[in-house]
């Protein structure tokens, strides 16, 4: 099983809190914050609010060598309850944070819906994050090259 699992131990570091105000577009306010706190290597603790639009996708059938990857984009229309978004806050090989964020949302009557979060996903009334730095472990994200698609690297440091 070990074969199976890449891992690396840290701890916890410097918590950050904050509010997306409307308008705000979610993915990029949470990586504006993460890049203003110097977070690149970091967990989304919690995060919930109100959207007016969702933008998100899910994994389907793709012509990869691992048959699968994200699809088109979703589109959601507000009011709409974030009950969670988590993820985590990685870097590409150039030092740029990524942010990876899973979203699960419930609509106007109850229905929920969820998947990979994408730019253009909109406050409504506040989204309330709270954003923490893990210390000891380097996340990279890049691209793996049997899988063709986007992976988290952690390694130690």
């Amino acid at each position: 099983m070990k074969d199976l699992i890449q891992m690396a131990q840290g701890k916890l570091g410097k918590v950050v809190v904050l509010r997306l105000k409307p308008g705000a577009d979610v993915l990029l306010g949470l990586t504006e914050a993460c890049k203003e706190a110097g977070i690149k290597n970091g967990v989304i603790l919690s995060c919930i609010g109100s959207l007016a639009v969702v933008k998100y996708c899910n994994p389907v059938e793709v012509p990869t060598k691992a048959g699968y990857g994200y699809g088109e984009i979703l589109h959601l229309t507000g009011p709409i309850e974030l009950t969670n978004a988590t993820g985590i806050i990685c870097h590409d090989d150039e030092g740029n944070v990524n942010l990876h964020v899973h979203l699960d949302m419930s609509d106007r009557t109850g229905g929920g819906h969820g998947g990979h979060l994408a730019e253009g996903t909109k406050v409504l009334l506040t989204v309330d994050a709270v954003v923490a730095e893990v210390e000891g472990v380097d996340m990279g994200r890049k691209m793996d090259p049997d899988l063709e698609v986007p992976i988290l690297t952690p390694t130690q440091l």
